[in-house]
């Protein structure tokens, strides 16, 4: 039986073929192209063709043989040519059960394949190898070995395949373990391989029993190939697994503060380096101190403060009687009087404040003492048929919520005097409704110092000829008194610059002209800046002296804040005029001071430090210097 499997089998292989010699320098010549050469290019030609050339099994490859990783069997010049797959599948057509003599060669010649160049073995130079590329120079290690693992490949030991895979010799040690393939191979794609994923090696009986179950690992079939394709994996994942650090799923725990909490100094340059320790607790200490002492001197100026106006109350009721004897009946003795005037400027005692308001404010409207009866029915009438405005029934009941909110008398729930100042002011804009004038924000204010020195009837005639004055007229006239605020204005700025040019100068550096903060101090008349005493001692001065001293204090104001108004920035400087600075406001909070009271006590103004800034403008502040500059900016009045 074997005798005609082995003449069927001689039966395919083709004759001999005799090819002309082949000249390199015609290669090209027309004349040799003949279309009826014998020779066709084909499997069983190729096959025949190699069996023709093929050594004796005998002989011995010598080790400038092996130039290539198909085991050397070619000739240098043609080296880059493999035959070892051929046909659609990788196999030639033979008949399933038979084996031809070719097949048994190369069975017993390359029983051993290696899939890599020897590591003791260097390719020459001149060979075929000359065309690869610096991707494969770089692959070599210092000593000019691959630093890729060794892969044999054995077909002699047993029926199935079996690749070894062996580390290189410079590596820690040479491992050989068989190919763990059980199913089929991957498609080459880059895959990640990460440093944590552990890829687990089957055992030697393993891997023979999935050979043997899986056709495709079983050289018998010829239905399969006999030759390995190998997933290709980059140099760049393979080299980002092996430097990717482990992951841990660990929970990290704190075991400490970290090097920035330790450090104490906060506000240190980040390019100066940290204090030492000892150094670091010696400023500690030092600014604890120098806190300490701050505190202290804080303390004593207030009490010294609280002291001076205990003396300066006790003194104005020491003086009553004077006040009672000399000047009630008749007030206009204290322009006669510089001794009594003094005595004015001092603060008006409480339980007089009221008669003595009403007549140095006057009635030059000559308003009859029902007028704020007649004005109150009026306006009850319009609030009950809805004729009264909506929007300034709005801007009152706003305006009341934000008036005097330290003293809690004008809460609109619990305040006693609410509704005593709601009637107040809807009189007051019904009375000047025939004027064409609506109600302007910072009257109740007014209203409400006025209310708790003096009755609601009394009080709004008071505030009547008040705010028929002509400096305060113009900034509660609305837009046609518009050119009249923009002369006051005016005036302002030349005063400021004759009294204090620094400031001046530093406003106008930031083109800040006093319509910035002017009408927030004039038109509620302090009451929303400063503290309530100061508000009530600069109303008794400022019905005494008329719409001058309005400018005198505000140059007073300023000048308590000049040691805070240099600031590089326009925003910040608009801030402190509106009472809003950041840098203050942390620091009273961090005291524990009320903000509910004048906007500029986080500031330090009190009443004291500002009557000491107002005593001081004697020298250069002249009354003929304010008469002067009304007549230039305002010919009519």
């Amino acid at each position: 039986m074997a005798s005609i499997h082995t003449t069927t089998a001689h039966q395919h292989i083709p004759a001999p073929l005799h090819l002309p010699e082949f000249d390199d320098d015609d290669a090209f010549d027309v004349a040799d192209d003949n279309p009826a050469v014998p020779y066709v290019f084909s499997p069983d030609a190729i096959r025949e063709d190699m069996a023709r050339n093929m050594p004796d099994f005998e002989e011995t490859w010598g080790e400038g043989d092996s130039t290539a990783s198909t085991g050397g069997f070619f000739s240098d010049h043609n080296t880059s040519v493999s035959t070892l797959d051929i046909g659609p599948h990788g196999s030639p057509s033979y008949p399933p059960s038979l084996e031809t003599p070719l097949d048994s060669s190369l069975s017993s010649h390359f029983s051993h394949i290696s899939l890599n160049t020897p590591y003791d073995e260097t390719p020459p130079h001149g060979s075929a190898n000359q065309h690869s590329s610096s991707e494969d120079r770089n692959t070599m290690n210092g000593n000019g070995h691959s630093t890729y693992p060794r892969a044999t490949v054995d077909f002699a030991k047993s029926p199935s395949m079996k690749l070894t895979v062996t580390s290189p010799p410079d590596s820690p040690s040479d491992i050989q373990s068989p190919l763990p393939t059980a199913s089929p191979l991957p498609t080459p794609t880059t895959e990640r391989i990460h440093s944590n994923d552990v890829v687990s090696t089957p055992s030697r009986s393993q891997f023979s029993a999935d050979s043997a179950s899986d056709p495709t690992l079983n050289p018998s079939n010829p239905q399969t190939s006999t030759s390995l394709s190998l997933p290709a994996i980059s140099s760049t994942s393979q080299s980002k697994g092996l430097t990717e650090k482990p992951r841990s799923h660990r929970p990290h725990r704190s075991v400490g503060p970290s090097a920035f909490e330790k450090v104490r100094s906060k506000t240190r340059p980040t390019f100066l380096p940290p204090k030492p320790r000892q150094e670091d607790d010696k400023h500690m200490a030092d600014w604890q101190q120098m806190m300490k002492l701050s505190r202290v001197a804080a303390e004593k100026r207030r009490k010294a403060l609280q002291e001076r106006r205990l003396a300066r109350e006790k003194e104005i009721d020491d003086s009553l009687h004077i006040w009672e004897k000399e000047i009630l009946p008749d007030w206009k003795v204290v322009h006669r009087n510089a001794e009594l005037r003094k005595l004015w400027w001092r603060g008006i005692p409480t339980k007089l404040r009221a008669p003595l308001w009403e007549k140095a404010v006057g009635n030059e409207l000559a308003l009859s003492k029902d007028h704020y009866r007649t004005c109150l029915s009026r306006a009850k009438r319009a609030l009950a048929s809805g004729v009264f405005p909506q929007s300034t029934l709005d801007l009152i009941e706003e305006d009341m919520s934000t008036t005097l909110c330290a003293i809690h008398i004008f809460h609109k729930e619990t305040g006693p005097l609410y509704p005593d100042l709601k009637d107040m002011l809807c009189a007051w804009v019904v009375s000047r409704s025939d004027e064409g004038l609506g109600y302007t924000p910072g009257a109740a204010r007014i209203a409400a110092m006025l209310l708790i020195n003096m009755p609601s009837q009394q009080g709004f005639i008071v505030m009547r000829n008040l705010l028929e004055r002509h400096c305060l007229r113009s900034f509660f006239g609305g837009e046609r008194a518009k050119e009249d605020v923009e002369a006051y204005y005016r005036i302002f700025d030349t005063m400021l610059a004759d009294g204090m040019p620094k400031i001046y100068f530093n406003f106008k550096q930031h083109q800040i002209s006093p319509a910035a903060y002017l009408p927030d101090w004039l038109i509620p008349l302090f009451m929303d800046h400063l503290p309530f005493e100061a508000c009530a001692r600069i109303w008794d001065v400022l019905l005494l002296e008329g719409d001058s001293f309005l400018y005198r204090a505000s140059l007073g104001i300023l000048a308590v804040l000049e040691p805070r108004l240099f600031f590089p920035d326009k925003k910040e400087l608009l801030d402190l005029l509106k009472g809003e600075n950041k840098a203050a406001l942390d620091v009273a909070k961090r005291e524990g001071r009320p903000l509910n009271g004048g906007k500029y006590e986080i500031y330090g103004v009190d009443e004291e430090t500002l009557w000491d800034r107002i005593d001081n403008m004697h020298d250069w502040w002249k009354d003929n210097t304010w008469t002067r500059l009304i007549q230039r900016e305002l010919p009519d009045l």
